[in-house]
């Protein structure tokens, strides 16, 4: 009896990782077009039960992008995590550098409608959840100098 409520009154995290795929300068990011909107975001996804978290990041970026990356390649950004919703929601966040002229994207039009390589200073239109996300970098709507965007929210 204790032991269920324990886990009843234990809050639950979701944690997933999500891929930030650059160029070696950092002057372009890759980034994808899903359903249900029309808004862009990143390489990302649930973790599955038991999964370390750079080995989700690479499975997602391979299943959403086609794109194959040795775990040796994902290395941790700074922040290495991102804590969303009030903390129920952890992404742990790698980098990824790629040549978008010789890297072959592939998208099966039905989890990602579509992908592609934007300049970090003129980005597309993207959910809320990638602005607050890429704040944290320096990119984006929400990042920190952009005097027409709030603030980025406290992590």
């Amino acid at each position: 009896m204790r032991r269920r409520i324990v886990r009843i009154a234990t809050p639950t995290y979701t944690l997933g990782s999500v891929v930030l795929v650059m160029d070696e300068d950092r002057t372009r990011l890759l980034m994808l077009r899903q359903p249900p909107g029309r808004r862009w975001s990143l390489p990302a996804g649930l973790l599955n039960r038991r999964e370390q978290p750079v080995e989700g990041g690479r499975r997602e970026l391979a299943e959403e992008t086609g794109i194959e990356a040795d775990l040796a390649e994902l290395v941790p950004a700074d922040p290495c995590a991102v804590v969303h919703t009030s903390g129920r929601w952890v992404d742990n966040v790698f980098r990824l550098v790629r040549d978008p002229a010789t890297t072959e994207i592939t998208v099966d039009g039905h989890e990602v409608w579509d992908a592609a390589w934007h300049p970090v200073d003129d980005l597309p239109e993207m959910t809320r959840a990638t602005a607050k996300l890429l704040a944290h970098y320096g990119l984006g709507p929400l990042a920190a100098g952009d005097p027409a965007t709030e603030p980025p929210a406290a992590a």
